[in-house]
């Protein structure tokens, strides 16, 4: 009840500063849809004057894709005309148009990210409570304190507008920690489950397979004891290279169980599967990234060298579109030093997690601005905020100051979005 409390108190108000910082940068800004935005009348404009202003923090710039699939679907028999829609995978259209069935589209999707969003804090809540107190470095009741700053982290982050728009991003964060929480209590027929769900939700789903499988043989879990343990006295007994190759050996058997992970990439597969039989092409999901969105693969060192080369330049002389994409940089910089503090501070599935989402779109970035839209991505790693949250509870003087300053970016982007300037 605890968590249930927390999770209500940082839903209703971080949702309700979005909308005001939203609705009032709306009503005193100048509202205008940006070259190559998608804003399909009766969706994201002819609103009326106040359905606009309303629907300012919910339905800009990619919702307008979500909300097409939601109304008209993928029609890939037309070819380069819908082709574009096909990098927006299936489950929230699906979801939105199904509650759109007794709600107009864009009321549709706010409602279900906003109750993913609700999962998704009440869950990251209790996983957060259960791994800071595991380590010992924490009190059961520090703990559960870091755990309530964790949630609140996330719902005033930079990027939380997106948690509310009409957007993919909370219902795979509550995905991917329904996929943790379900790992580490031993429910592995639902690891499947929400894997499935999250591979068709977002491309990045299938990166989960990587830390269910971490918890499967190394833990920790709570469903049994290890299979294998070495005493420390023995290990420190043996050389470098023992110990480390000790570490290696998986800690559980291979049970039956195993088995329900085969069901993580079928979201992907089954949404490929329904392009063919619509008359496309089965890939297509993959090739428009490059055909239409112009990712192609690459290194992921190269956008990092990007962002670092730009950095050292005066600010006032790049040109715009640079000026906008650098602070993706800065935002990428900040989660690699909270990834080395995941891998200290929680167990290593947590880190292979964070570590694989985050190199993925950085090996298929864009041609010009390689790191477009990367705070959005990095928004929905929750490890990273559970990390912070435990630094801050061993730091309490900057908490409130974090938080703050989290908050008011928050409205900036929100006031952004809502105005059709760039966000991500």
């Amino acid at each position: 009840m605890q968590a249930v409390r927390a999770s209500w108190l940082a839903l209703w108000s971080s949702r309700l500063l979005v909308w005001v910082a939203g609705i009032v940068a709306g009503a005193t800004l100048s509202v205008k849809a940006g070259v190559g935005a998608v804003n399909p009348r009766g969706l994201t404009h002819g609103l009326g004057l106040v359905g606009e202003l309303l629907a300012g923090p919910a339905a800009r710039w990619d919702a307008g894709w979500f909300l097409l699939i939601a109304r008209d679907g993928y029609q890939p028999q037309l070819g380069a005309h819908t082709q574009a829609r096909l990098a927006f995978y299936p489950l929230y259209p699906l979801l939105t148009r199904t509650v759109g069935l007794v709600l107009p589209l864009v009321i549709a999707g706010i409602v279900v990210s906003v109750c993913a969003f609700a999962a998704a804090l009440y869950g990251i809540h209790r996983l957060a409570a259960l791994e800071l107190a595991r380590t010992g470095r924490l009190a059961a009741g520090q703990a559960r304190h870091a755990a309530g700053w964790a949630m609140l982290l996330i719902a005033f982050s930079p990027m939380a507008v997106f948690f509310s728009a009409d957007y993919s991003e909370s219902l795979f964060m509550a995905l991917s920690v329904a996929l943790f929480w379900c790992a580490r209590t031993g429910r592995w027929k639902w690891v499947g489950v929400a894997g499935a769900l999250a591979s068709a939700t977002r491309a990045p789903g299938i990166v989960l397979a990587l830390p269910a499988l971490a918890i499967y043989f190394y833990g920790p879990r709570e469903d049994r004891a290890p299979d294998w343990r070495i005493e420390p006295e023995r290990l420190s007994q043996r050389s470098r290279l023992a110990r480390a190759l000790a570490g290696l050996r998986p800690r559980y058997r291979v049970r039956r169980d195993l088995l329900w992970l085969a069901l993580l990439p079928t979201g992907i597969v089954a949404y490929c599967a329904y392009i063919a039989l619509a008359g496309g092409d089965a890939l297509s999901p993959f090739k428009v990234e490059h055909q239409v969105w112009g990712r192609h693969l690459t290194d992921p060192l190269s956008p990092l060298w990007y962002g670092i080369s730009h950095s050292f330049q005066e600010f006032r002389h790049l040109p715009t579109t640079h000026r906008l994409h650098l602070r993706s940089f800065y935002f990428l910089a900040a989660g690699l030093v909270a990834t080395v503090g995941v891998l200290r501070r929680l167990p290593l599935a947590y880190g292979l997690y964070v570590i694989a989402a985050i190199v993925m779109p950085l090996s298929y970035s864009g041609t010009g601005e390689p790191l477009e839209s990367f705070p959005r991505y990095l928004v929905v790693l929750f490890p990273l905020f559970i990390w912070f949250a435990a630094w801050l509870e061993e730091h309490p003087r900057l908490r409130i100051p974090a938080l703050a300053v989290s908050a008011l970016l928050m409205m900036f982007y929100a006031a952004n979005f809502s105005t059709w300037r760039w966000a991500s």
